[in-house]
């Protein structure tokens, strides 16, 4: 895959995917968003969060996308399966690994041991992130399933 594919499928892949939780978010599927999350960590400004989130999101799709690319490469292929399996192991490493230990890392965030204050005010998203409702682990699998079997599907290996 060139540099100009991985721009191209990084983006793409990235965009769905953020678009899935979005809308996720919009129907009341989940109360998780990932740009607010991310955004909040640099300031907190409400709006500006947002924004701020989006672009470390992208930046963090594209970042994603090598790793995707590197093991793809790795195996001898892509495929829209093998893309797909690795965006569930994604999945996975974010809800079991990543979101409950996102408390410790994040200025904003109460967590399950110390409650919201007045700096810490975001709810904790706990594990699989079913803090933020009961579908929010299957929203996010799915999300990466799309992503994964985005990158799979158009690796083109040389």
């Amino acid at each position: 895959m060139s540099l100009g594919e991985w721009v191209l499928w990084g983006f793409a892949a990235t965009v769905v995917l953020t678009t899935i939780l979005a809308g996720g978010q919009g129907f009341g599927l989940t109360r998780m968003s990932i740009p607010f999350l991310l955004g909040t960590l640099f300031t907190g400004h409400r709006d500006r969060a947002k924004v701020i989130g989006v672009a470390i999101h992208l930046l963090n799709g594209w970042a994603f996308a090598l790793l995707y690319l590197a093991l793809f490469r790795a195996w001898g292929g892509g495929g829209l399966l093998r893309g797909a399996a690795m965006g569930a192991v994604h999945a996975l490493f974010v809800l079991t690994v990543v979101l409950p230990v996102y408390p410790g890392l994040h200025p904003r965030m109460a967590s399950e041991h110390h409650g919201p204050d007045v700096r810490r005010q975001l709810e904790p998203p706990g594990f699989l992130g079913l803090h933020y409702g009961f579908q929010t682990p299957i929203l996010v699998l799915a999300a990466h399933l799309v992503y994964g079997a985005i990158l799979g599907a158009f690796y083109r290996f040389g």
